[in-house]
C-alpha cells in the first residue's frame, strides 16, 4: 500500500453519485496558489433549490425560488468566510462559529468542541469543516455521530503542511444509502491542477449531474493575497 499515493480527484467524484457536501484544500502544483473548493449536492426538492451568492467576504447558500423552500435551518447558511487572509469553509453554520472563536483569539478547535452533527436522524449529516491560513497550511475537521442513535459525537482534526500539487478531500457521506453512510477515515489525498479553470471544470464535470447544485473554488497566491474564483450554480 503506497500511503503517499495522491487520487484522481475526477475519478473519486464520477465514482460516487452522491458524497454529499464536500471540502478541498491545498496547493497548487507550482507551490504559487493555495485552493479552496466547496461543492453541495442534494436529493430533495428543498435542498436542490438552491444556488451560491457571492458576498464581500465569502458566500452564502440562497433559495433559488422562495416559493419552494420548505425548511431553511440546515441548508441555508454562509460557507465561506474570510478572516483576515485566512479562509474558512464549512457545510453549515458552524462557519459563523468558527469566525467569531477565532476573532477572540481563540482557535478553530474550540470553536467546533461547542459543536455537533446535525440533527438530521437518522442520517447524521457530519459537519465538516476546513481553516485556509495565508501560508498555505490548512486544517480539517468532522464531527459525525457515535452510533446510529446520534447519542454521542466524534471529533476529528487533520492538519497539513502545504505540499505542492496535493490537496485533501473531505466529503459528508461515504455514497448514497438510506440511510446515508457517514465519511469515514482521513481526508482523501488527491492531486490538484495550476489552472482555476480547468480544476473548476474538472471537479462540476464529474460531480452526479441529477444531484450536484453548486460549486465554489477560489485560487489564492500565497506571495500576494490575489484571489481568483469561480462560483457555479445548476439552477440559473
Amino acid at each position: 500500500m503506497n500511503v503517499y499515493e495522491t487520487l484522481a480527484l475526477s475519478e473519486l467524484l464520477r465514482s460516487n453519485t452522491y458524497p454529499g457536501r464536500g471540502i478541498i484544500l491545498g496547493l497548487t502544483p507550482n507551490g504559487a496558489c493555495s485552493v479552496a473548493a466547496y461543492f453541495i449536492m442534494g436529493r430533495s426538492v428543498n435542498s436542490r433549490n438552491r444556488v451560491f451568492l457571492e458576498e464581500s467576504d465569502g458566500i452564502r447558500t440562497e433559495a433559488f425560488d422562495p416559493s419552494k423552500m420548505a425548511d431553511p435551518s440546515l441548508i441555508i447558511y454562509h460557507p465561506v468566510r474570510e478572516l483576515g487572509r485566512s479562509l474558512i469553509v464549512t457545510n453549515g453554520d458552524q462557519t459563523d462559529t468558527i469566525r467569531d472563536y477565532l476573532e477572540q483569539g481563540r482557535t478553530f478547535e474550540e470553536a467546533l468542541r461547542t459543536r455537533c452533527f446535525e440533527p438530521d436522524g437518522p442520517n447524521w449529516t457530519p459537519r465538516i469543516s476546513g481553516l485556509l491560513s495565508s501560508d498555505g497550511s490548512y486544517r480539517l475537521n468532522i464531527l459525525k455521530s457515535a452510533d446510529p442513535e446520534g447519542s454521542a459525537c466524534l471529533r476529528q482534526t487533520f492538519e497539513y503542511a502545504p505540499v505542492a500539487g496535493v490537496g485533501h478531500f473531505l466529503h459528508t457521506y461515504v455514497c448514497d444509502g438510506a440511510p446515508i453512510p457517514s465519511f469515514v477515515g482521513e481526508p482523501e489525498r488527491v492531486t490538484l491542477l495550476d489552472d482555476l479553470d480547468a480544476f473548476t471544470s474538472l471537479v462540476w464535470d464529474n460531480l452526479n449531474p441529477d444531484n450536484k447544485i453548486s460549486l465554489f473554488v477560489r485560487f489564492t497566491e500565497l506571495a500576494t493575497g490575489k484571489t481568483a474564483q469561480r462560483i457555479l450554480n445548476k439552477n440559473q
